[in-house]
C-alpha cells in the first residue's frame, strides 16, 4: 500500500496535475537546499514533498489571467531589421 494514499493527497488539492506541480515544485526546492518541514524520514525529496503536502504544511494558490481588453491591452509594434 502506498503512503499518504492518493485520496487522502487530493483532499489537500484541487487535481492530480496541481498535486504533480506542487510536489514537484517543491521537491526542487528541497533539491536547491531548503529546509525539510516533515519529520518523515526520507532521502527523496519527491517523497519528502508528498508527505509535506499531506501534513498540510505545504500549501498553494492558483494564479488567476486577466483576460485582455481595451483597459489592460498594451499596444505594441513590431520592427524589422530590413531595408
Amino acid at each position: 500500500m502506498i503512503y499518504p494514499a492518493m485520496s487522502s493527497l487530493l483532499k489537500k488539492v484541487d487535481s492530480r496535475y496541481t498535486l504533480v506541480i506542487a510536489a514537484a515544485k517543491r521537491a526542487r526546492m528541497l533539491t536547491n537546499g531548503a529546509k525539510k518541514l516533515t519529520s518523515y524520514q526520507s532521502t527523496k525529496d519527491v517523497t519528502i514533498a508528498i508527505h509535506e503536502i499531506d501534513e498540510e504544511k505545504v500549501t498553494y494558490h492558483k494564479i488567476s489571467k486577466v483576460a485582455p481588453s481595451k483597459e489592460n491591452l498594451v499596444e505594441t509594434t513590431l520592427s524589422t531589421n530590413e531595408e
